[in-house]
């Protein structure tokens, strides 16, 4: 099973809406790409980046971009929203409490991963559910959020 196959069944999606777009794979580097791009990319020897990109693969763990959760928020009910003060904290990378989670479309059991929207039902990124969301402590752990590419770079200076 191919990795970002693999990583949207977690959120209970079978296939992703590809509408009339292809899926690009370049160096383990997940695009997707309109069929006129696709002409274009056949002449060159190998693009560096192309279309949309969707994430990449190391070996069987695929590493998501945010623009995918995006594309994979409507045909999944895996999604918790919070209030706006946990969602400042969830951007700076800092874990989901239980006392900021206002609603989850779906049964969130332990060990299952979940979009996370803030109150403008926007997806400002995904977690790992660690144990219910009525208990104390960390419920939700972070995985990836809108703020990662702006830290990263940051340790890079």
């Amino acid at each position: 099973m191919r990795p970002l196959e693999h990583f949207l069944i977690q959120f209970n999606v079978r296939k992703l809406d590809l509408g009339n777009n292809i899926l690009f794979v370049e160096d383990n580097k997940f695009f997707l790409i309109t069929r006129e791009m696709q002409n274009t990319i056949k002449k060159t020897k190998k693009p560096f980046y192309a279309g949309n990109y969707l994430g990449k693969a190391r070996g069987k763990k695929f590493f998501p971009s945010v623009s995918l959760l995006n594309m994979t928020k409507s045909r999944t009910s895996h999604k918790i929203w919070i209030d706006s003060k946990t969602e400042w904290l969830f951007v700076c990378g800092r874990d989901l409490f239980a006392s900021g989670i206002r609603k989850s479309s779906y049964n969130a059991q332990k060990n299952t991963i979940a979009l996370v929207l803030n109150p403008n039902n926007e997806v400002i990124g995904f977690g790992k559910v660690t144990k219910s969301l009525k208990e104390k402590g960390v419920v939700v752990q972070n995985i990836l959020d809108i703020g990662d590419f702006l830290r990263r770079e940051r340790k890079k200076k």
